[in-house]
C-alpha cells in the first residue's frame, strides 16, 4: 500500500494514505490505557468493537487477541479507525482525557487490523452452511457488515450490488488519501474469505426485492444508501464546471482524475457547503492545483459539522472557510462558471442547522470570482428505491419506514439500514445497523 508520513495536516498527494503506526507508536500509545473496568470508550462506539478489550489485550501482548476482537466485533475495523470521528465518539469517552490526552484508539484500531494482514493472521474461519440464503442488497459498509454476520453463522450470503465495483460510498465517496483502494479490497476480502458471494453490476429494479423472494431466499437486508446528490436550486445551477461532490470525488478516485484537475487547475473554486465531504473536495482541489478554493457553509466555525481533523487540513490546506454565509446565484459566461453571489446569514432559531432556517443579513453581500463550483450539501435517496419492493413503507423523502427495533421494516422477511434508513449517517453507525439486522435473521431461523 502506499502512504505518506505527513508532517502536518497539509495533503501534498492526493493518492497516498497517511502511514499507520509502527509497532513501537502503537505499544507506546497503548501503555497509556488506564485499563477502565466497564470502559466508557466501548460504550461509545455505536458498532461495538469494544476499543476497551482490544486495547487491553494489546498492551498485555495479547496481539492475536486483540486483532480477533476487532474482527469478531466489526468486520470493518480497518476502515472505521481510518474513517471514523473518533474524536467524538470513543476517544471523547477515553478516561485518559482527564489526565493528558485520550487514547489514539482509530489508529491502534488501524495498526491491528494491518497487523493482522501483513503476518497473515486470519480471525475468523468458514463454518459449515445452512440451508437458508439470504439476499443484500447494496455493498457499502451495511450491507456488508450484515452480510459477514449472517456468513459467520452459516447463512448463504449474496450481496447483489448496482455498480462496477463493491464498496458503496467507502468507495465512492471517500477519497483516496482518506482510504485507499487497496487498502479497502483488503478489508472486504475479510468479508468475501467467510463465503459471502458479491454480483456487481447486479442492480435490483422495480420490484426486484419481490423477485428475490420469489426466488428462495429466506430474508432480505436492504442498504442501498444514498445515491442521489442535492443540489441548490439557485440561478446558475446548470451552469458548465458546476458539480456535485459524489461526482467530483468518484472522478478524482477514477482513471478520469485528469478531469478533475481540468476543471481546477489554476482556477478559483467555490465548494458549498462545510462537512467533511466539503473539506475533502476542497483539499483535493487545492493539492490538483487550484488558486484559491473557498468552503462557503451556512454554519457559523463554531458549528461546522466537519471533523476536527479535516478542518485542520483545510486550514494547513489554505483552504478559505466563509462561515455563516449563502450562495444565492452563480454567475455564468457563455455557460461557463465566472463566479458566485452571496450574502452573510443568521439563524432563525438557534441550533436548527437547516437552509429554510437562515435569514439574509442586510449588507453583507459578496460577489467572488471563481471558475468552478462543487456543491457538497448532502445526499438523498434516489426515487427508484421506492419500486424495490411492494410491501414495505416509505417516508415522503423516500427513506425507508423501519420498526422501533431500527431495521426490521413492516414486512417480517425484509430488513433494511444504513443511510436508506436513517439518512446521512457516520459509516460505523451502518456497520451498527448492518449487524443489528444480521442477528434479527439469525434469531428468526433459529
Amino acid at each position: 500500500m502506499k502512504f505518506s508520513n505527513r508532517k502536518s495536516n497539509k495533503l501534498e498527494n492526493i493518492s497516498n494514505m497517511e502511514a499507520s503506526f509502527t509497532i513501537f507508536q502503537a505499544l507506546t500509545e497503548a501503555s497509556r490505557c488506564l485499563l477502565c473496568y466497564n470502559a466508557p470508550c466501548s460504550q461509545s462506539c455505536p458498532a461495538d468493537t469494544n476499543p476497551g478489550i482490544f486495547i487491553r489485550k494489546f498492551r498485555l501482548k495479547n496481539t492475536k487477541g486483540a486483532i480477533r476482537t476487532i474482527k469478531e466485533n466489526n468486520i470493518f475495523g480497518g476502515v472505521c479507525g481510518v474513517v471514523c470521528p473518533t474524536e467524538k465518539l470513543c476517544q471523547e469517552a477515553c478516561s485518559a482525557t482527564k489526565i493528558d490526552k485520550p487514547i489514539e484508539i482509530g489508529k491502534l484500531q488501524r495498526f491491528l487490523v494491518e497487523h493482522g494482514w501483513e503476518t497473515g493472521f486470519k480471525p475468523l474461519e468458514r463454518v459449515p452452511l445452512r440451508k437458508e440464503k439470504v439476499a443484500v442488497v447494496g455493498s457499502g459498509p451495511a450491507g456488508l457488515s450484515c452480510a459477514a454476520e449472517l456468513a459467520k453463522a452459516g447463512f448463504k450470503v449474496t450481496v447483489f450490488e448496482a455498480r462496477e465495483k463493491v464498496g458503496g460510498v467507502l468507495r465512492y465517496g471517500v477519497p483516496e488519501f482518506r482510504l485507499s483502494s487497496e487498502f479497502l479490497d483488503r478489508e472486504i476480502e475479510d468479508v468475501t474469505n467467510l463465503g459471502v458471494i458479491i454480483k456487481c453490476n447486479s442492480r435490483i429494479s422495480s420490484g426486484g426485492v419481490d423477485n428475490l423472494l420469489k426466488k428462495g431466499f429466506y430474508a432480505i437486508f436492504i442498504a442501498t444508501g444514498l445515491l442521489k446528490a442535492y443540489k441548490l436550486n439557485i440561478p446558475g445551477f446548470d451552469l458548465k464546471n458546476v458539480m456535485d461532490a459524489n461526482a467530483f470525488l468518484e472522478t478524482a478516485r477514477s482513471k478520469n482524475r485528469y478531469l478533475i484537475t481540468r476543471l481546477v487547475k489554476n482556477n478559483n473554486v467555490a465548494v458549498i457547503g462545510g462537512g467533511s465531504v466539503a473539506m475533502d473536495v476542497a483539499n483535493t482541489c487545492k493539492v490538483l492545483g487550484a488558486e484559491k478554493v473557498y468552503c462557503i457553509c451556512l454554519e457559523s466555525f463554531a458549528e461546522i459539522p466537519a471533523a476536527k481533523a479535516d478542518l485542520e487540513m483545510a486550514r494547513d490546506n489554505f483552504i478559505i472557510i466563509k462561515p455563516q454565509s449563502q450562495v444565492t446565484e452563480i454567475l455564468g459566461n457563455n455557460n461557463n462558471v465566472v463566479g458566485v453571489k452571496g450574502t452573510e446569514t443568521n439563524w432563525i432559531k438557534p441550533n436548527l442547522f437547516i437552509p429554510s432556517n437562515a435569514k439574509k443579513v442586510p449588507g453583507t453581500e459578496f460577489n467572488l470570482k471563481v471558475n468552478a463550483v462543487v456543491m457538497a450539501i448532502g445526499s438523498g435517496p434516489d426515487s427508484g428505491t421506492v419500486d424495490l419492493c411492494s410491501t414495505i413503507r416509505y417516508k415522503k423523502n423516500y427513506l425507508i419506514k423501519i420498526k422501533k427495533d431500527g431495521v426490521s421494516t413492516f414486512d417480517k422477511d425484509i430488513f433494511a439500514g444504513g443511510e436508506i434508513v436513517r439518512g446521512p449517517a457516520l459509516v460505523v453507525e451502518a456497520v451498527a445497523d448492518g449487524k443489528k439486522a444480521a442477528k434479527k435473521i439469525i434469531k428468526r431461523f433459529s
